[in-house]
Parts: structure tokens; C-alpha cells; sequence
């Protein structure tokens, strides 16, 4: 049953995309599609009760034991992300449906299923895999499935943008497959579980090399300041809810990347002073760049970036409060990015551009729109009792009880990021969502009309109502883990402590006695 339990994450959107290649109505693979990822985040949420009750799980698959073999790990970090993350594909899955993104054309539809579970798919491997080689090819399946979701359908702008996003992407690639190659020869092993002890034995030098190259590669995946550059000119050229997938999942996969390898490979005692470092400019610097923007998806994808430096935050703080801080933080950026440009996509779709000043020459997109976008904003803010305010805090609180110099900058730097981010997000909802329209020479009655009827989309009304019950139910998401940060950052806490106390994961993986 476990092993099943942990094949399925993988194994669904594999076979699903594979389906969905065969001469199927558009209707059959969108419930295919549907039905694949409904059920795969049942599963996932399956996988964290084990963990939670019963400790790490492992997979062997095909009985070869690691190192020799391929490996799935379960722990309660990997089991809550997993989560979180396929509830979030599920809704932009159902927004894209809505919107047309998958249905306008049969050829569109062809292209954009398999993709799209692909994407999940890799998504999967990634927070299961128990090895650097497999979390490599994790984020390939990832790049391969993206490069085809930018660019379907695309016009040249988006065809630049995705041939952007695929040569850094590549470069970051090669970079990871060199220092894999690297890990190997120094250490004689792939495999998570083993690295850290081996790694240990190593030189001062050659330890903090490999780390510092390790920070190098995933800082690309992450977007990290100054590793950042591919990502606002990729993520605001494509679709809503390609874009609101991306800015949910695929930057906090790396992030949990450097979480999960930080903790197992490169444990230390103290605040490391290079993720410092990255922590605060990823927090100043991109939240500057977002308040300088005049796109309303280019400010939310520099803001994207900012707030990777809180998750930073609690991993230099290396200790029990700062990762239960950034594992809280993971899990309310994952949702409340994905509502902030879902609703945003509305917004752009019932007024016809995402430029700010031009939104103000137009009616404004409706008060359900305003409200699905205030929501996720004011929480990304960190104004209490959202979730963001929660995640903030913990992480301002790991912070003082650490005390320090380095302890005392970071939460300085959160701070005034937060304000910034609270004035970039007043200024997008005071010009977009709350803005009056010039005077044309129409009635009151016609501006209002205009104002609460949205645009056209393929999928008529019934995909108009489709996209807002998705973009809400994200929203209101977002609430629940507001409402329920109790149980969550009990559960962020037992898996921060079984970060730092990793033997439980060796045990699973290389048996009782074979952490060598």
C-alpha cells in the first residue's frame, strides 16, 4: 500500500499525459486531466498522514535498494508541499479550462494536457526523489514541459521569452550535471542520504566549494537575486494560469531543493553568512524592482522574487524556528501567489491590458475581481489574520530569539520589504481594481454595466463562472491555511526538527546501519 501511495504522485500525471496524446474528445481529456489531478492531491494528503504517524516513507523502485537504485522519500516536508502544490495545479488546471487555455483549438488541447501533467509530474519527482541525479532530471521533465506551455500557440514576444527562460534554464542544467559529476568523484555517491556523512570527511575547502556551487545552481531554479534575471521577462508573456503555475510551484521547488539539501548535505551550527546575504538583496532588491513596474504581471513576478528572501530567511537561520518559519512561508506563497495572478488574469482578460495606466482609462474589472485580488494581496502583505502575517511572524520571531547581528538584519530587511510590498500592492488595487473610468460621454448605467460584464472568453459564461470559482476557491485556500496555521505550523515544526535530525530519513532509505 505504501508503495502504491508513493508511485501514484509520479506515475498519474505520467500516464495521464500519455493518454491524453490519444485520439480523445476535448472533453475526455479535460476530465482526464480533471480527474488525474483530484486525485493525485488525495494521495498526497494520504502520504502525510503516514508520515506524519508512522515517520518517513521509502519506495525502492524495482527492489534495488539505494545507492544502487532508484529511491522515493516521504517525509512530512515532502508529503505537505506535495500537497499543497497539486491542490494548487488542480485550480489553475480548472482556471485554465475556464478560460480556454486548453480548449480554443483542438490543437491547443493536444499540447496543453500532456504538458501540463508533465509539469506535475516533474513537480512530483521532485519533492520525492531521495537522490541529486534524479532531482536533476525532475527539473529537465520540469523544463521540457514549461519550454512547450510558454510557447504554444505562442506569438513572437512569447517565443523570445520562452527561448529566454529555456537557455538559462539549460545553463543552469549543465551547471547542476558538472557539480553532480563533482559530487560524485569526491564523495562516491548520488544519493541524499549518504552525502552528508561523506561530505563531512571532506577538506574545509572543497566542502564550501561544492556548497557554494550547490546555492549557484538551485539559486537559478529559485530565482534568487542576482540568479534572477530569466524570470520577469518569461512568466508575464504567457497565459494567466500558465503564469500563476509557474509563480506558484516551480521557484519553490527550488527553493525546497536548497531547503531539503542544505539541511542533509551541508548541516552547520550557525547562520551561513553567503545565504544571508542572498536572503536580504533577493528581499530589497526585488521588492524595489516591483514597486519600479508599470505591468501589473511584472510588478507580481518582481514581488515573486522578493519574497523568496524570506524563505532564505529561515534556512540561514538554520534552526528549529527559522525552518518551521520557511516551511509556512513555502506553503502560503505557494497558494497566495497562484490567487494573486489568477485573479489578476481576470482583471487583465475584462479590461484588455495588464498596463496600470491604462487600466485606469478603462472601467474597472468588478467587485468580485477586487476582492479575489485584495484578499491574496493583503495577505502577501503580511496585514493580520492572513496568512502571510502568520508565516511573517514566525519567522520574525526565530529571528529575535536568535539573536545576533545577521538574525537582527534579516528581520529588518522583512520588515521593510513587507512595508514595500504593502505599498506595491495598494498601488496595483487603487489603479486596477478601484479606479474610475474617464469620462466618454456614456451613461452611469452603461459604465456600470461595462464595469461588471467580463470579457469574452472561448468558454462563454459557463467558463467566465468556471475561471471565478477556481480563482476564488484559491483564495479562499489561502484563508484555510490562515485559519488552520495552528495544525500547519505544528506539522512545520516536526518536519523543521526532522530536517535538523535527519537520521529517520537515512534509516528509511539505507536501512538501519548503512548511513555510510
Amino acid at each position: 500500500m505504501t508503495a502504491a501511495l508513493l508511485a501514484l504522485p509520479v506515475l498519474l500525471p505520467a500516464l495521464g499525459a500519455g493518454l491524453s496524446l490519444l485520439r480523445l474528445s476535448p472533453r475526455a481529456v479535460r476530465v482526464l486531466s480533471a480527474a488525474v489531478l483530484t486525485l493525485v492531491p488525495a494521495d498526497a494528503l494520504a502520504l502525510l498522514v503516514l508520515a506524519d504517524t508512522r515517520g518517513p516513507q521509502a519506495l525502492h523502485v524495482g527492489g534495488w535498494h539505494a545507492p544502487l537504485g532508484v529511491t522515493l522519500v516521504a517525509d512530512r516536508l515532502s508529503a505537505l508541499l506535495l500537497t499543497v502544490s497539486t491542490l494548487v495545479a488542480l485550480a489553475v488546471l480548472l482556471f485554465a479550462i475556464g478560460q480556454g487555455t486548453a480548449e480554443e483549438r483542438r490543437r491547443t488541447a493536444v499540447v496543453f494536457h500532456p504538458a501540463y501533467l508533465v509539469l506535475v509530474t516533474g513537480v512530483s519527482l521532485a519533492f520525492l526523489t531521495g537522490d541529486l541525479f534524479n532531482l536533476f532530471v525532475a527539473f529537465e521533465v520540469m523544463l521540457a514541459a514549461s519550454y512547450v506551455l510558454i510557447t504554444v500557440d505562442a506569438d513572437e514576444n512569447r517565443t523570445r521569452a520562452g527561448m529566454t527562460y529555456t537557455i538559462v534554464s539549460l545553463t543552469s542544467s549543465i551547471l547542476f550535471i558538472t557539480l553532480i559529476a563533482l559530487v560524485y568523484a569526491a564523495a562516491g555517491t548520488v544519493t541524499l542520504a549518504q552525502l552528508g556523512p561523506r561530505l563531512a570527511e571532506l577538506s574545509d575547502g572543497l566542502r564550501g566549494t561544492l556548497a557554494v556551487l550547490l546555492l549557484v545552481v538551485l539559486g537559478i531554479k529559485a530565482a534568487i537575486i542576482p540568479l534572477h534575471l530569466w524570470l520577469p521577462d518569461s512568466y508575464p508573456t504567457a497565459p494567466a494560469p500558465i503564469t500563476a503555475v509557474f509563480a506558484a510551484l516551480l521557484t519553490k521547488v527550488g527553493v525546497y531543493a536548497v531547503l531539503r539539501t542544505e539541511t542533509l548535505l551541508f548541516p552547520r551550527g550557525s547562520v551561513w553568512p553567503v545565504l544571508t546575504c542572498a536572503a536580504i538583496i533577493t528581499m530589497i532588491v526585488g521588492i524595489l524592482g516591483a514597486v519600479a513596474q508599470d505591468d501589473i504581471n511584472r510588478l507580481l513576478s518582481f514581488t515573486l522574487v522578493s519574497h523568496i528572501g524570506f524563505m532564505l530567511f529561515g534556512i540561514a537561520l538554520f534552526d528549529v524556528r527559522g525552518l518551521t518559519g520557511t516551511i509556512l512561508y513555502i506553503i502560503h506563497h505557494i497558494v497566495v501567489q497562484a490567487g494573486l495572478f489568477l485573479a489578476a488574469g481576470l482583471a487583465v482578460i475584462r479590461v484588455g491590458t495588464a498596463s496600470l495606466p491604462r487600466m485606469t482609462k478603462g472601467p474597472p474589472p468588478g467587485v468580485a475581481v477586487a476582492v479575489l485580488f485584495a484578499v491574496p494581496a493583503l495577505s502577501l502583505s503580511g496585514v493580520p489574520p492572513f496568512s502571510g502575517f502568520v508565516a511573517k511572524l514566525a519567522l520574525l520571531q526565530a529571528g529575535v530569539a536568535q539573536g545576533g547581528a545577521a538574525a537582527y538584519a534579516l528581520a529588518a530587511a522583512a520588515l521593510v520589504t513587507s512595508l514595500l510590498t504593502l505599498y506595491a500592492m495598494t498601488r496595483v488595487w487603487t489603479t486596477a481594481f478601484a479606479g474610475q473610468p474617464e469620462h466618454t460621454g456614456h451613461s452611469a448605467s452603461g459604465r456600470l454595466a461595462a464595469a461588471q460584464a467580463p470579457e469574452p472568453t472561448p468558454g462563454g459564461v459557463g467558463g467566465a463562472r468556471l475561471m471565478l470559482a477556481s480563482t476564488a476557491g484559491m483564495v479562499l485556500t489561502g484563508v484555510a491555511v490562515a485559519v488552520l496555521a495552528g495544525p500547519l505550523a505544528r506539522i512545520g515544526e516536526r518536519a523543521a526538527e526532522d530536517l535538523l535530525r535527519p537520521e529517520a530519513y537515512r534509516s528509511v532509505v539505507l536501512g538501519e546501519g548503512e548511513h555510510r
